[in-house]
């Protein structure tokens, strides 16, 4: 019977340490305050709307220079269409 209690407390020490490594308060506290919660989702999806311009901006960069590399290789079919399309996007960009 004693070593059933100390098994018990033992699982009990382990579980409120678990507890303890969750931080289960300062979550409910993060929660409940709205403006900061709020503000932190503002900032993050501004974060991430500007890294997504940027990374598409250097993308379509990247892949403006590799179709004028290609247009310029006088490819029979593929570089009539190739420039075309540069034409095309440079004229956009203008």
């Amino acid at each position: 019977m004693k070593e059933c209690r100390e098994d018990l407390a033992k699982k009990m020490e382990e579980y409120l340490h678990r507890m303890e490594q969750l931080r289960l308060a300062e979550y409910l506290a993060y929660v409940s305050d709205r403006r900061r919660l709020m503000r932190n989702h503002f900032l993050g999806g501004l974060a991430r709307g500007v890294g997504m311009a940027v990374g598409f901006t250097v993308l379509g960069a990247a892949l403006v220079i590799f179709l004028r590399h290609l247009a310029e290789q006088n490819l029979p079919l593929i570089g009539d269409f190739l420039a075309q399309i540069v034409t095309v996007v440079q004229r956009r960009l203008e």
